[in-house]
Protein backbone atom coordinates (compact mmCIF):
# COMPACT_ATOMS: atom_id res chain seq x y z
CA UNK A 1 0.00 0.00 0.00
CA UNK A 2 2.81 2.40 0.96
CA UNK A 3 4.61 1.50 -2.27
CA UNK A 4 1.53 2.37 -4.32
CA UNK A 5 1.04 5.61 -2.42
CA UNK A 6 4.67 6.57 -2.95
CA UNK A 7 4.38 5.78 -6.66
CA UNK A 8 1.21 7.85 -6.91
CA UNK A 9 2.87 10.85 -5.20
CA UNK A 10 5.90 10.56 -7.44
CA UNK A 11 3.63 10.43 -10.49
CA UNK A 12 1.77 13.56 -9.37
CA UNK A 13 5.07 15.32 -8.77
CA UNK A 14 6.29 14.29 -12.20
CA UNK A 15 3.11 15.46 -13.88
CA UNK A 16 3.32 18.78 -12.04
CA UNK A 17 6.90 19.16 -13.24
CA UNK A 18 5.86 18.45 -16.81
CA UNK A 19 3.05 21.01 -16.57
CA UNK A 20 5.53 23.55 -15.23
CA UNK A 21 7.97 22.79 -18.03
CA UNK A 22 5.26 23.37 -20.61
CA UNK A 23 4.98 27.01 -19.70
CA UNK A 24 6.63 28.70 -22.66
CA UNK A 25 9.36 31.25 -22.74
CA UNK A 26 7.96 34.43 -24.30
CA UNK A 27 9.77 36.58 -26.84
CA UNK A 28 7.65 39.62 -27.70
CA UNK A 29 9.13 41.68 -30.55
CA UNK A 30 7.71 45.01 -31.63
CA UNK A 31 9.08 47.52 -34.15
CA UNK A 32 8.43 51.26 -34.29
CA UNK A 33 6.59 52.99 -37.15
CA UNK A 34 6.96 49.98 -39.45
CA UNK A 35 3.81 49.94 -41.57
CA UNK A 36 1.76 47.05 -42.89
CA UNK A 37 3.46 47.34 -46.28
CA UNK A 38 7.05 47.27 -45.00
CA UNK A 39 7.52 43.51 -45.43
CA UNK A 40 8.09 41.09 -48.24
CA UNK A 41 5.23 38.88 -47.09
CA UNK A 42 2.75 41.78 -47.37
CA UNK A 43 3.71 42.46 -50.97
CA UNK A 44 6.62 44.91 -50.87
CA UNK A 45 9.10 44.01 -53.63
CA UNK A 46 11.83 46.35 -52.41
CA UNK A 47 12.44 45.73 -48.72
CA UNK A 48 14.36 42.56 -47.86
CA UNK A 49 12.84 40.75 -44.87
CA UNK A 50 13.62 37.06 -45.43
CA UNK A 51 13.73 36.20 -41.71
CA UNK A 52 10.41 37.85 -40.91
CA UNK A 53 8.86 36.43 -44.10
CA UNK A 54 9.90 32.94 -43.00
CA UNK A 55 8.52 33.60 -39.53
CA UNK A 56 5.20 34.56 -41.12
CA UNK A 57 5.19 31.30 -43.11
CA UNK A 58 5.71 29.33 -39.89
CA UNK A 59 3.30 31.27 -37.65
CA UNK A 60 -0.33 31.89 -36.92
CA UNK A 61 -0.77 35.13 -38.85
CA UNK A 62 -3.60 37.34 -37.64
CA UNK A 63 -4.50 39.13 -40.85
CA UNK A 64 -6.95 41.57 -39.22
CA UNK A 65 -4.91 42.84 -36.28
CA UNK A 66 -5.14 46.42 -35.00
CA UNK A 67 -3.23 48.74 -32.70
CA UNK A 68 -3.45 52.42 -31.74
CA UNK A 69 -2.49 55.14 -34.25
CA UNK A 70 0.66 56.15 -32.30
CA UNK A 71 3.40 54.72 -30.12
CA UNK A 72 2.71 55.14 -26.39
CA UNK A 73 -1.01 54.24 -26.50
CA UNK A 74 -0.20 51.02 -28.37
CA UNK A 75 2.43 50.05 -25.81
CA UNK A 76 0.14 50.82 -22.87
CA UNK A 77 -2.64 48.65 -24.30
CA UNK A 78 -0.24 45.87 -25.24
CA UNK A 79 1.22 45.68 -21.74
CA UNK A 80 -2.04 46.02 -19.77
CA UNK A 81 -4.82 44.56 -21.92
CA UNK A 82 -6.70 47.85 -21.50
CA UNK A 83 -7.57 50.89 -23.53
CA UNK A 84 -4.65 53.28 -23.07
CA UNK A 85 -6.85 56.05 -21.67
CA UNK A 86 -7.63 53.82 -18.67
CA UNK A 87 -3.90 53.68 -17.90
CA UNK A 88 -3.30 57.44 -18.00
CA UNK A 89 -1.64 57.30 -21.43
CA UNK A 90 -3.24 60.01 -23.59
CA UNK A 91 -0.36 61.35 -25.72
CA UNK A 92 3.19 60.62 -26.85
CA UNK A 93 4.50 63.68 -24.98
CA UNK A 94 2.82 66.75 -23.36
CA UNK A 95 3.09 64.86 -20.05
CA UNK A 96 0.67 62.28 -21.41
CA UNK A 97 2.90 59.23 -21.82
CA UNK A 98 3.31 58.33 -18.12
CA UNK A 99 1.63 55.08 -17.09
CA UNK A 100 -0.14 55.06 -13.75
CA UNK A 101 1.70 53.26 -10.96
CA UNK A 102 -1.35 51.18 -10.13
CA UNK A 103 -1.51 49.59 -13.59
CA UNK A 104 -0.67 45.87 -13.66
CA UNK A 105 1.61 45.20 -16.59
CA UNK A 106 2.38 42.09 -18.58
CA UNK A 107 5.81 42.01 -16.93
CA UNK A 108 4.26 42.14 -13.45
CA UNK A 109 1.79 39.41 -14.33
CA UNK A 110 4.44 37.07 -15.70
CA UNK A 111 6.87 37.89 -12.90
CA UNK A 112 4.20 36.84 -10.42
CA UNK A 113 4.16 33.51 -12.29
CA UNK A 114 7.94 33.14 -11.73
CA UNK A 115 9.09 34.44 -15.11
CA UNK A 116 12.36 36.31 -15.51
CA UNK A 117 11.50 39.58 -17.24
CA UNK A 118 13.54 41.93 -19.41
CA UNK A 119 12.97 44.85 -21.77
CA UNK A 120 15.39 46.01 -24.46
CA UNK A 121 14.68 49.09 -26.56
CA UNK A 122 11.76 51.49 -26.43
CA UNK A 123 9.55 51.84 -23.33
CA UNK A 124 7.79 55.23 -23.78
CA UNK A 125 5.53 54.85 -20.75
CA UNK A 126 7.37 57.08 -18.28
CA UNK A 127 11.04 57.73 -17.53
CA UNK A 128 10.76 58.44 -13.81
CA UNK A 129 9.73 56.57 -10.69
CA UNK A 130 7.21 54.91 -10.36
CA UNK A 131 6.54 54.43 -14.08
CA UNK A 132 9.87 53.07 -15.33
CA UNK A 133 10.16 49.46 -16.58
CA UNK A 134 12.04 48.51 -13.39
CA UNK A 135 9.08 49.83 -11.36
CA UNK A 136 6.57 48.00 -13.56
CA UNK A 137 7.75 44.40 -13.31
CA UNK A 138 10.94 44.17 -15.37
CA UNK A 139 13.95 42.51 -13.72
CA UNK A 140 16.27 43.95 -16.34
CA UNK A 141 15.79 47.12 -18.33
CA UNK A 142 17.87 48.60 -21.14
CA UNK A 143 16.03 51.48 -22.75
CA UNK A 144 16.32 54.90 -24.31
CA UNK A 145 14.22 57.69 -22.87
CA UNK A 146 10.98 59.19 -24.14
CA UNK A 147 9.53 58.37 -27.56
CA UNK A 148 12.67 58.23 -29.66
CA UNK A 149 16.43 58.44 -29.59
CA UNK A 150 17.56 61.93 -30.53
CA UNK A 151 14.26 63.47 -29.45
CA UNK A 152 14.10 66.19 -26.82
CA UNK A 153 12.91 63.81 -24.11
CA UNK A 154 15.91 61.54 -24.63
CA UNK A 155 18.38 64.18 -23.54
CA UNK A 156 21.24 61.67 -23.29
CA UNK A 157 21.20 61.24 -27.10
CA UNK A 158 19.60 64.53 -28.21
CA UNK A 159 22.87 66.40 -28.56
CA UNK A 160 24.34 63.66 -30.77
CA UNK A 161 22.23 65.02 -33.62
CA UNK A 162 22.52 62.98 -36.80
CA UNK A 163 24.38 60.18 -35.02
CA UNK A 164 22.05 59.60 -32.07
CA UNK A 165 21.47 55.96 -33.10
CA UNK A 166 25.19 55.20 -32.93
CA UNK A 167 27.32 54.68 -29.79
CA UNK A 168 24.45 55.90 -27.60
CA UNK A 169 24.16 56.53 -23.89
CA UNK A 170 21.31 54.28 -22.78
CA UNK A 171 19.67 53.61 -19.44
CA UNK A 172 20.47 50.22 -17.90
CA UNK A 173 18.39 49.49 -14.81
CA UNK A 174 17.90 53.21 -14.25
CA UNK A 175 21.54 54.23 -14.70
CA UNK A 176 23.23 55.89 -17.67
CA UNK A 177 25.62 53.61 -19.52
CA UNK A 178 27.58 54.07 -22.74
CA UNK A 179 27.35 51.49 -25.55
CA UNK A 180 29.18 51.02 -28.82
CA UNK A 181 27.47 50.24 -32.09
CA UNK A 182 24.11 50.76 -33.77
CA UNK A 183 21.07 50.86 -31.50
CA UNK A 184 19.14 47.94 -33.04
CA UNK A 185 22.24 45.76 -32.90
CA UNK A 186 22.75 46.70 -29.24
CA UNK A 187 19.16 45.95 -28.23
CA UNK A 188 19.20 42.59 -30.02
CA UNK A 189 22.58 41.64 -28.52
CA UNK A 190 21.46 42.48 -25.00
CA UNK A 191 18.17 40.63 -25.47
CA UNK A 192 20.11 37.54 -26.55
CA UNK A 193 22.37 37.85 -23.51
CA UNK A 194 19.34 38.14 -21.22
CA UNK A 195 17.74 35.03 -22.70
CA UNK A 196 20.97 33.07 -22.45
CA UNK A 197 21.54 34.04 -18.81
CA UNK A 198 17.91 33.38 -17.90
CA UNK A 199 17.95 29.99 -19.58
CA UNK A 200 21.23 28.91 -18.00
CA UNK A 201 20.24 30.03 -14.50
CA UNK A 202 17.53 27.45 -13.93
CA UNK A 203 14.13 26.16 -14.88
CA UNK A 204 12.23 29.45 -14.67
CA UNK A 205 10.98 30.66 -18.06
CA UNK A 206 11.70 34.15 -19.37
CA UNK A 207 9.72 37.01 -20.85
CA UNK A 208 11.88 39.05 -23.21
CA UNK A 209 10.36 42.25 -24.61
CA UNK A 210 12.53 43.30 -27.56
CA UNK A 211 11.17 46.69 -28.54
CA UNK A 212 13.14 48.07 -31.50
CA UNK A 213 13.01 51.88 -31.85
CA UNK A 214 13.67 51.52 -35.60
CA UNK A 215 12.50 52.49 -38.18
CA UNK A 216 11.27 55.54 -36.21
CA UNK A 217 12.82 58.90 -37.05
CA UNK A 218 15.50 60.16 -37.11
CA UNK A 219 16.19 57.86 -40.06
CA UNK A 220 19.73 56.74 -39.27
CA UNK A 221 21.18 53.43 -40.44
CA UNK A 222 24.64 51.91 -41.00
CA UNK A 223 25.87 52.72 -44.49
CA UNK A 224 26.24 49.05 -45.46
CA UNK A 225 22.46 48.73 -45.29
CA UNK A 226 21.70 52.06 -46.97
CA UNK A 227 23.91 51.14 -49.92
CA UNK A 228 21.55 48.24 -50.73
CA UNK A 229 18.64 50.66 -51.26
CA UNK A 230 20.16 53.98 -52.32
CA UNK A 231 19.35 53.51 -56.02
CA UNK A 232 15.84 51.98 -55.83
CA UNK A 233 12.67 53.75 -56.92
CA UNK A 234 10.24 52.84 -54.11
CA UNK A 235 7.21 53.68 -56.29
CA UNK A 236 7.82 50.93 -58.86
CA UNK A 237 6.71 47.32 -58.94
CA UNK A 238 3.16 47.59 -57.62
CA UNK A 239 -0.24 46.91 -59.09
CA UNK A 240 -2.25 49.97 -60.10
CA UNK A 241 -4.64 49.93 -57.14
CA UNK A 242 -1.72 49.75 -54.70
CA UNK A 243 0.62 52.15 -56.50
CA UNK A 244 1.98 54.73 -53.98
CA UNK A 245 3.63 56.97 -56.58
CA UNK A 246 0.95 59.66 -56.59
CA UNK A 247 1.47 60.25 -52.86
CA UNK A 248 5.25 60.12 -52.62
CA UNK A 249 7.41 63.22 -52.88
CA UNK A 250 11.12 63.00 -53.59
CA UNK A 251 11.73 63.32 -49.86
CA UNK A 252 9.29 60.45 -49.21
CA UNK A 253 11.23 58.32 -51.68
CA UNK A 254 14.53 59.01 -49.94
CA UNK A 255 12.92 58.39 -46.56
CA UNK A 256 11.60 55.05 -47.85
CA UNK A 257 15.11 54.01 -48.87
CA UNK A 258 16.37 54.72 -45.37
CA UNK A 259 13.40 53.02 -43.73
CA UNK A 260 13.87 49.90 -45.84
CA UNK A 261 17.54 49.86 -44.87
CA UNK A 262 16.57 50.10 -41.19
CA UNK A 263 14.03 47.30 -41.64
CA UNK A 264 16.69 45.21 -43.38
CA UNK A 265 18.86 45.63 -40.28
CA UNK A 266 15.94 44.62 -38.04
CA UNK A 267 15.53 41.47 -40.12
CA UNK A 268 19.23 40.71 -39.65
CA UNK A 269 18.84 41.08 -35.88
CA UNK A 270 15.72 38.93 -35.94
CA UNK A 271 17.83 36.22 -37.55
CA UNK A 272 20.40 36.54 -34.74
CA UNK A 273 17.72 36.32 -32.04
CA UNK A 274 15.98 33.30 -33.56
CA UNK A 275 19.31 31.56 -34.12
CA UNK A 276 20.08 32.04 -30.42
CA UNK A 277 16.88 30.20 -29.51
CA UNK A 278 17.95 27.30 -31.73
CA UNK A 279 21.43 27.25 -30.20
CA UNK A 280 19.93 27.06 -26.71
CA UNK A 281 17.56 24.32 -27.97
CA UNK A 282 14.53 26.16 -26.61
CA UNK A 283 12.82 27.24 -29.85
CA UNK A 284 10.19 24.50 -29.51
CA UNK A 285 9.01 25.83 -26.16
CA UNK A 286 9.34 29.55 -26.90
CA UNK A 287 6.32 31.60 -27.85
CA UNK A 288 7.38 34.26 -30.37
CA UNK A 289 5.12 37.23 -30.98
CA UNK A 290 5.99 39.77 -33.67
CA UNK A 291 4.10 42.99 -34.40
CA UNK A 292 4.56 46.69 -35.09
CA UNK A 293 3.14 49.61 -33.14
CA UNK A 294 1.30 51.66 -35.82
CA UNK A 295 1.45 52.68 -39.45
CA UNK A 296 4.36 54.48 -41.16
CA UNK A 297 5.17 58.09 -40.40
CA UNK A 298 6.06 58.84 -44.03
CA UNK A 299 4.16 58.06 -47.23
CA UNK A 300 5.22 54.81 -48.92
CA UNK A 301 3.74 51.45 -49.95
CA UNK A 302 0.87 50.51 -47.63
CA UNK A 303 -0.50 47.39 -49.31
CA UNK A 304 -3.51 49.38 -50.51
CA UNK A 305 -4.53 50.73 -47.10
CA UNK A 306 -5.57 54.33 -46.51
CA UNK A 307 -3.78 56.57 -44.01
CA UNK A 308 -0.57 56.36 -42.05
CA UNK A 309 0.69 56.91 -38.51
CA UNK A 310 -1.66 59.04 -36.35
CA UNK A 311 -4.62 58.28 -38.64
CA UNK A 312 -7.52 56.08 -37.53
CA UNK A 313 -7.88 54.75 -41.08
CA UNK A 314 -6.52 51.24 -41.54
CA UNK A 315 -3.14 52.43 -42.76
CA UNK A 316 -2.55 53.97 -39.34
CA UNK A 317 -3.77 51.10 -37.17
CA UNK A 318 -3.62 47.79 -39.06
CA UNK A 319 -0.36 45.86 -38.62
CA UNK A 320 0.75 42.23 -38.89
CA UNK A 321 0.61 39.97 -35.84
CA UNK A 322 2.65 36.77 -36.04
CA UNK A 323 2.47 34.17 -33.29
CA UNK A 324 4.71 31.11 -33.36
CA UNK A 325 4.65 28.43 -30.66
CA UNK A 326 5.89 25.14 -32.18
CA UNK A 327 5.41 23.11 -29.02
CA UNK A 328 1.68 23.84 -28.93
CA UNK A 329 0.65 25.08 -32.38
CA UNK A 330 2.99 23.40 -34.88
CA UNK A 331 0.88 24.13 -37.98
CA UNK A 332 0.99 27.64 -39.48
CA UNK A 333 -2.30 29.23 -40.46
CA UNK A 334 -4.02 32.52 -41.20
CA UNK A 335 -6.66 33.84 -38.80
CA UNK A 336 -9.01 36.51 -40.15
CA UNK A 337 -11.05 37.24 -36.98
CA UNK A 338 -10.40 40.79 -35.83
CA UNK A 339 -7.81 40.96 -33.06
CA UNK A 340 -6.30 43.93 -31.23
CA UNK A 341 -3.23 44.78 -29.14
CA UNK A 342 -5.23 44.48 -25.90
CA UNK A 343 -5.69 40.77 -26.62
CA UNK A 344 -2.02 39.90 -26.08
CA UNK A 345 -2.28 40.36 -22.29
CA UNK A 346 -5.07 37.81 -21.66
CA UNK A 347 -3.63 35.49 -24.32
CA UNK A 348 -0.32 35.29 -22.48
CA UNK A 349 -2.09 34.91 -19.16
CA UNK A 350 -3.74 31.76 -20.49
CA UNK A 351 -0.73 30.30 -22.29
CA UNK A 352 1.70 31.07 -19.46
CA UNK A 353 -0.61 29.94 -16.64
CA UNK A 354 -0.59 33.39 -15.07
CA UNK A 355 -3.48 34.93 -13.20
CA UNK A 356 -5.36 37.87 -14.70
CA UNK A 357 -6.09 40.75 -12.30
CA UNK A 358 -9.68 40.73 -11.11
CA UNK A 359 -9.84 44.28 -9.75
CA UNK A 360 -10.02 46.12 -13.07
CA UNK A 361 -11.51 46.05 -16.54
CA UNK A 362 -9.52 43.98 -19.04
CA UNK A 363 -10.67 45.08 -22.49
CA UNK A 364 -8.86 42.38 -24.45
CA UNK A 365 -9.81 38.75 -25.03
CA UNK A 366 -7.64 35.66 -25.15
CA UNK A 367 -6.76 34.60 -28.69
CA UNK A 368 -6.21 30.98 -27.62
CA UNK A 369 -9.62 29.78 -28.94
CA UNK A 370 -8.75 31.23 -32.35
CA UNK A 371 -5.35 29.54 -32.27
CA UNK A 372 -7.19 26.29 -31.63
CA UNK A 373 -9.64 26.83 -34.48
CA UNK A 374 -12.65 27.55 -32.27
CA UNK A 375 -15.25 30.28 -32.81
CA UNK A 376 -15.53 33.14 -30.32
CA UNK A 377 -18.61 35.04 -29.25
CA UNK A 378 -16.78 38.37 -29.30
CA UNK A 379 -15.73 38.24 -32.97
CA UNK A 380 -17.86 41.30 -33.85
CA UNK A 381 -17.10 43.37 -30.74
CA UNK A 382 -16.88 47.15 -30.99
CA UNK A 383 -13.36 48.60 -30.95
CA UNK A 384 -12.65 52.29 -30.38
CA UNK A 385 -9.79 54.21 -32.04
CA UNK A 386 -8.80 57.86 -31.70
CA UNK A 387 -5.86 60.19 -31.96
CA UNK A 388 -5.52 63.87 -31.15
CA UNK A 389 -2.90 65.69 -29.09
CA UNK A 390 -3.16 65.95 -25.30
CA UNK A 391 -6.70 64.56 -24.93
CA UNK A 392 -9.32 63.00 -27.23
CA UNK A 393 -11.24 65.63 -29.18
CA UNK A 394 -14.81 64.51 -29.68
CA UNK A 395 -15.42 63.34 -33.27
CA UNK A 396 -12.00 64.40 -34.48
CA UNK A 397 -9.98 61.52 -35.95
CA UNK A 398 -12.09 58.87 -34.20
CA UNK A 399 -13.26 55.49 -35.43
CA UNK A 400 -15.28 52.54 -34.28
CA UNK A 401 -14.80 49.12 -35.82
CA UNK A 402 -17.33 46.31 -35.53
CA UNK A 403 -16.50 43.20 -37.48
CA UNK A 404 -15.91 44.23 -41.10
CA UNK A 405 -17.41 47.71 -40.69
CA UNK A 406 -15.59 50.89 -39.72
CA UNK A 407 -17.27 54.19 -38.80
CA UNK A 408 -14.84 57.11 -39.11
CA UNK A 409 -15.53 60.54 -37.61
CA UNK A 410 -13.70 63.76 -38.37
CA UNK A 411 -15.76 66.82 -37.61
CA UNK A 412 -17.22 69.12 -35.00
CA UNK A 413 -18.08 68.08 -31.45
CA UNK A 414 -21.82 68.15 -32.28
CA UNK A 415 -21.61 66.12 -35.50
CA UNK A 416 -24.19 63.39 -36.02
CA UNK A 417 -24.04 60.03 -37.78
CA UNK A 418 -24.79 61.39 -41.29
CA UNK A 419 -21.55 63.41 -40.99
CA UNK A 420 -19.48 60.26 -40.52
CA UNK A 421 -18.06 57.81 -43.05
CA UNK A 422 -18.94 54.11 -42.99
CA UNK A 423 -16.79 51.53 -44.76
CA UNK A 424 -17.09 47.83 -45.46
CA UNK A 425 -13.43 46.89 -45.17
CA UNK A 426 -14.04 43.31 -46.29
CA UNK A 427 -14.78 44.67 -49.77
CA UNK A 428 -13.09 48.08 -49.56
CA UNK A 429 -9.68 47.79 -47.89
CA UNK A 430 -8.74 51.26 -49.10
CA UNK A 431 -11.75 52.86 -47.34
CA UNK A 432 -12.78 54.86 -50.39
CA UNK A 433 -16.48 53.96 -50.70
CA UNK A 434 -18.61 55.62 -48.01
CA UNK A 435 -21.75 53.46 -47.55
CA UNK A 436 -23.22 55.51 -44.70
CA UNK A 437 -26.32 56.74 -46.53
CA UNK A 438 -27.34 53.25 -47.61
CA UNK A 439 -26.85 51.77 -44.11
CA UNK A 440 -28.38 54.33 -41.73
CA UNK A 441 -29.31 51.87 -38.98
CA UNK A 442 -25.81 50.42 -38.86
CA UNK A 443 -24.23 53.89 -38.84
CA UNK A 444 -26.52 55.05 -36.04
CA UNK A 445 -25.87 51.92 -33.99
CA UNK A 446 -22.12 52.25 -34.37
CA UNK A 447 -22.22 55.93 -33.40
CA UNK A 448 -24.05 54.97 -30.21
CA UNK A 449 -21.25 52.50 -29.43
CA UNK A 450 -18.60 55.11 -30.23
CA UNK A 451 -20.26 57.63 -27.91
CA UNK A 452 -20.59 55.07 -25.13
CA UNK A 453 -16.95 53.98 -25.27
CA UNK A 454 -15.72 57.56 -25.51
CA UNK A 455 -17.72 58.66 -22.47
CA UNK A 456 -16.59 55.65 -20.46
CA UNK A 457 -12.91 56.10 -21.26
CA UNK A 458 -12.65 59.85 -20.66
CA UNK A 459 -14.00 59.29 -17.15
CA UNK A 460 -11.12 56.95 -16.28
CA UNK A 461 -9.54 58.05 -12.95
CA UNK A 462 -6.02 57.72 -14.34
CA UNK A 463 -6.94 60.06 -17.19
CA UNK A 464 -8.70 62.66 -15.08
CA UNK A 465 -5.88 62.83 -12.53
CA UNK A 466 -2.50 63.75 -14.01
CA UNK A 467 0.02 61.02 -13.17
CA UNK A 468 2.70 62.56 -10.89
CA UNK A 469 6.43 61.85 -10.95
CA UNK A 470 7.64 60.99 -7.44
CA UNK A 471 10.83 62.86 -6.49
CA UNK A 472 12.99 62.42 -3.42
CA UNK A 473 12.38 58.69 -3.24
CA UNK A 474 15.32 56.32 -2.59
CA UNK A 475 14.06 54.43 -5.66
CA UNK A 476 15.19 57.33 -7.87
CA UNK A 477 17.40 60.12 -6.62
CA UNK A 478 18.22 62.34 -8.40
CA UNK A 479 15.31 62.54 -10.81
CA UNK A 480 15.65 64.01 -14.30
CA UNK A 481 12.56 65.78 -15.65
CA UNK A 482 12.54 65.90 -19.44
CA UNK A 483 10.60 67.94 -21.98
CA UNK A 484 8.69 64.78 -22.96
CA UNK A 485 6.87 64.79 -19.63
CA UNK A 486 6.29 68.56 -19.40
CA UNK A 487 2.64 69.54 -19.61
CA UNK A 488 1.30 73.04 -20.06
CA UNK A 489 1.35 74.69 -23.46
CA UNK A 490 0.34 72.33 -26.27
CA UNK A 491 3.20 70.88 -28.26
CA UNK A 492 6.18 71.53 -25.97
CA UNK A 493 9.30 70.43 -27.84
CA UNK A 494 12.60 72.32 -28.11
CA UNK A 495 11.20 75.85 -27.96
CA UNK A 496 12.89 78.18 -25.51
CA UNK A 497 9.99 80.52 -24.79
CA UNK A 498 7.19 78.13 -23.95
CA UNK A 499 5.15 77.53 -20.79
CA UNK A 500 5.73 74.12 -19.23
CA UNK A 501 5.25 72.34 -15.93
CA UNK A 502 5.84 68.93 -14.39
CA UNK A 503 3.34 67.23 -12.10
CA UNK A 504 5.27 66.04 -9.04
CA UNK A 505 4.69 64.19 -5.81
CA UNK A 506 7.41 65.60 -3.55
CA UNK A 507 8.72 63.98 -0.38
CA UNK A 508 9.60 66.32 2.46
CA UNK A 509 13.28 67.26 2.51
CA UNK A 510 16.06 69.54 1.34
CA UNK A 511 16.84 69.52 -2.39
CA UNK A 512 19.36 70.73 -4.91
CA UNK A 513 17.77 71.84 -8.17
CA UNK A 514 19.67 72.09 -11.45
CA UNK A 515 18.22 73.61 -14.61
CA UNK A 516 19.72 72.88 -18.03
CA UNK A 517 18.93 75.26 -20.91
CA UNK A 518 19.34 74.70 -24.62
CA UNK A 519 21.34 77.89 -24.91
CA UNK A 520 23.00 80.08 -22.31
CA UNK A 521 20.49 82.41 -20.68
CA UNK A 522 21.42 86.10 -20.40
CA UNK A 523 22.92 87.52 -17.24
CA UNK A 524 20.97 89.80 -14.99
CA UNK A 525 17.75 87.81 -14.98
CA UNK A 526 16.24 85.63 -12.30
CA UNK A 527 15.31 81.99 -11.95
CA UNK A 528 11.76 81.63 -10.66
CA UNK A 529 10.54 78.29 -9.32
CA UNK A 530 6.92 77.67 -8.34
CA UNK A 531 5.72 74.49 -6.63
CA UNK A 532 2.17 74.76 -5.38
CA UNK A 533 2.18 77.51 -2.75
CA UNK A 534 6.00 77.61 -2.62
CA UNK A 535 7.84 80.18 -4.73
CA UNK A 536 11.64 80.57 -4.90
CA UNK A 537 13.70 83.03 -6.92
CA UNK A 538 17.42 83.51 -7.52
CA UNK A 539 19.28 86.23 -9.35
CA UNK A 540 21.58 85.11 -12.18
CA UNK A 541 24.82 87.07 -12.32
CA UNK A 542 26.38 85.56 -15.45
CA UNK A 543 25.43 84.03 -18.78
CA UNK A 544 25.18 80.22 -18.54
CA UNK A 545 23.24 77.22 -19.79
CA UNK A 546 23.14 75.80 -16.22
CA UNK A 547 21.54 77.30 -13.13
CA UNK A 548 21.70 75.62 -9.73
CA UNK A 549 19.66 76.32 -6.60
CA UNK A 550 21.00 74.54 -3.51
CA UNK A 551 19.39 73.78 -0.17
CA UNK A 552 15.78 74.28 -1.26
CA UNK A 553 13.40 73.05 1.44
CA UNK A 554 10.28 71.32 0.10
CA UNK A 555 7.28 69.87 1.89
CA UNK A 556 5.26 66.72 1.24
CA UNK A 557 2.88 67.72 -1.53
CA UNK A 558 1.54 66.91 -4.98
CA UNK A 559 1.76 69.98 -7.17
CA UNK A 560 3.02 71.39 -10.47
CA UNK A 561 6.67 72.40 -10.70
CA UNK A 562 6.86 75.54 -12.87
CA UNK A 563 10.46 76.68 -13.52
CA UNK A 564 11.00 79.84 -15.56
CA UNK A 565 14.05 81.95 -16.32
CA UNK A 566 13.00 85.59 -16.64
CA UNK A 567 15.59 87.77 -18.32
CA UNK A 568 16.15 89.98 -21.33
CA UNK A 569 12.40 90.36 -21.73
CA UNK A 570 12.00 86.62 -22.18
CA UNK A 571 10.48 83.74 -20.16
CA UNK A 572 12.51 80.60 -20.87
CA UNK A 573 11.66 77.01 -19.96
CA UNK A 574 14.61 74.77 -18.98
CA UNK A 575 15.42 71.95 -21.36
CA UNK A 576 15.49 69.56 -18.45
CA UNK A 577 15.53 69.68 -14.65
CA UNK A 578 17.62 67.61 -12.25
CA UNK A 579 16.15 67.43 -8.75
CA UNK A 580 18.05 65.70 -5.95
CA UNK A 581 17.01 65.19 -2.35
CA UNK A 582 20.14 65.77 -0.27
CA UNK A 583 18.57 65.63 3.21
CA UNK A 584 15.35 64.06 4.49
Amino acid sequence: MKTRLLFFLLLLSSLAGIAQEKRPNVLLIITDDQGYGDFGFTGNPHVQTPTIDQLAAESSWFTSYYVSPVCAPTRASLLTGRYSLRTGIRDTYNGGSIIAADEFTLAEMLKSASYKTGIFGKWHLGDNYPSRPMDQGFDESLIHLAGGMGQVGDFTTYFQGDSSYFDPILWHNGKQQSYEGYCSDIFAEEAIRFMQVSHSSGSEPFFCYLSFNAPHTPLQVPDEYYQKYKDIDPTLGFSTEMDPSDLMSEQDKEDARKVYAMVDNIDYNMQRVLAALDEMEIAENTLIIFMTDNGPEQYRYLSGLRGRKSSVYQGGVKVPLLLKYPGKYPQPNEISTTAVHMDIFPTLAELCQAELPKDRVIDGHSLVPLLEGKPVEWADRSLFFYWTRKYPELYENMALQRGNYRLVASGNYDADWPDFDLYDIANDRGESDNINSSNPRLAQSMKVSMDSLYQELIQSPNLQNQIPIIVGSPNENPSFLSRNDANGQRGIWNQEEVFGKWRLMVLDGTYNLKFKFLKPVPEGGRMLVELGPLVFQQQQEEESDWIEMKGVKLNDMTADLIPTYMGGGRNILPFWVEIERVQP
